[in-house]
């Protein structure tokens, strides 16, 4: 294998020796094993044969289902945790200060990425299929696990939010598909090893880390590049990104705009919620009727059927997976009710996001669209703030609280009030609490009122709910 940046065939991997690690008996600690990404890490190295042990720093139902199986979980975080450890697997969100890996770092014991350890692990798998994206991600990931279940395929699946079907958002099959959302920050999809890769979109976003959009459309295609010869790669032929990051590539379409292998025709709509034909290369293989609403759902269904057909996972389960599906967790999830109005919490923070979801909830009936939004990262809504300020003008009242910063420090000189100084009509609100406060006052019956954003905002969805 090469390292990053040389070409090899077709295939551009980060080289990370992780491999010679991930074998039976080998004894590693996972740094921050109560993670979403992690547990489902640490099982699936559980069920290798691997000793494994970590540390997190609380408890958590996550942390106790792993020490119910045997595995070792320190509660903190102190050189003493790695004792015994050959290797060391961490969250994106410990650095090199924590104890732990300056304990590993100081006694030459080798750290890695969790998505270098996944990366090496898909390798076990005849099939992986890696989902990238802007955006659409996660629900694209969970539309595709529910039809290889549906085809009692038995997947492996790691989700970066809660799949209803699963109470969670992973699970640990014994089939030979591995199913992945891939996230393009830091580059991690480079890690992968994707069989079938599928690109749903490709815009500006994570300019902390890319440079511009000629930046993350190289890494994308560094993504696809990944694919074997005997591999495919799906692409979103609507989209100007992502046709353009692969230009070139031998590639498997979906869309409904330009011709593609995989087309929605006959399309038809029932309060938001579509029905369409799935037509490939001209010849009919399923019909859909959709329980979740909205056009961008169209292209999930589209990408996720798509995927489905290029592995021969018959139509049937195709259907019988997307009629089933209701949503993914924080993806346009009912809360419940205030005031007469129905109560909604959505994930989106990129505007392109934030419009597939105000332009969908404009087609439900409602007498009025309330948006509470909270911007995720300090970069993010600098970079795209004019983007931010056109799509929340689409909600009948956009309510603003404070930027969300994730791992970030506020150098940039940015806050909410400057969206809220362009939006007419719109509320500042400094804290959650102030957000729930005004939601209240605001809502009355036939309102539809989103709790929006990738931080803790749907904390204030479930104030009112419970007021």
């Amino acid at each position: 294998m090469l390292p990053f940046g040389k070409e090899n065939g077709s295939m551009t991997h980060i080289d990370t020796k992780i491999q010679h690690y991930i074998a039976p008996g080998r004894r590693v600690h996972l740094a921050g094993i109560g993670g979403v990404s992690m547990n489902p890490l640490a099982e699936v190295l559980h069920s290798m044969g691997l000793i494994v042990q970590g540390s997190d720093q609380s408890s958590s139902p996550a942390v106790e289902r792993l020490q119910k199986m045997g595995v070792s979980i320190h509660i903190g975080h102190t050189a003493e945790d790695i004792d015994g450890a050959e290797f060391l697997i961490r969250t994106a969100a410990i650095h090199d200060d924590n104890p732990e890996i300056a304990a590993a770092h100081e006694k030459g014991i080798p750290v890695f990425e969790r998505a270098e350890a996944w990366g090496a692990i898909m390798q076990q798998y005849e099939n992986a299929v890696c989902i990238a994206g802007t955006h659409g991600k996660t629900t694209t990931t969970s539309m595709t696990t529910h039809i290889f279940m549906a085809a009692q395929a038995d997947p492996t699946v790691m989700i970066g939010g809660t799949l209803p079907m699963l109470h969670s958002g992973y699970r640990v099959g014994k089939g030979d598909t591995i199913i992945l959302e891939s996230c393009e920050y830091c580059n991690s999809f480079l890690h992968f090893f994707p069989t079938v890769a599928v690109v749903l979109n490709v815009e500006a976003d994570h300019l902390d880390f890319f440079k511009d959009l000629d930046d993350i459309k190289r890494s994308f295609r560094r993504f696809a590049e990944l694919v074997p010869e005997d591999g495919r790669i799906v692409v979103n032929a609507d989209d100007p990104g992502a046709m353009d990051a692969l230009k070139g590539l031998p590639m498997f379409t979906f869309g409904c705009e330009q011709r593609a292998n995989c087309q929605a025709q006959g399309l038809a709509w029932n309060r938001g919620r579509p029905s369409f034909d799935v037509v490939i290369d001209g010849q009919l293989y399923t019909h859909l009727s959709l329980r979740v609403a909205g056009q961008h759902n169209i292209y999930n269904a589209l990408a996720a059927a798509a995927a489905a057909y290029v592995l021969g996972i018959p139509a049937r389960a195709v259907r019988q997976g997307l009629e089933g599906f209701f949503g993914a967790g924080r993806r346009f999830e009912l809360l419940g009710h205030c005031n007469g109005a129905d109560v909604f919490d959505d994930y989106a923070h990129h505007p392109a996001e934030l419009r597939a979801l105000l332009e969908m909830a404009k087609t439900l009936g409602y007498r009025r669209v309330i948006c509470a939004f909270q911007p995720h990262t300090y970069t993010r809504t600098k970079a795209l703030f004019d983007d931010f300020v056109r799509e929340l003008q689409l909600a009948d009242v956009a309510v603003l609280t404070d930027i969300y910063a994730a791992r970030e420090q506020n150098t940039v000189g940015i806050s909410s009030k400057d969206l809220v100084e362009r939006i007419p009509g719109s509320v500042y609100c400094p804290s959650l609490e102030d957000a729930a406060a005004a939601l209240r006052r605001i809502a009355g019956p036939g309102d539809l009122v989103l709790t929006v954003g990738a931080g803790d905002i749907f904390t204030v969805g479930k104030m009112l709910v419970k007021a």
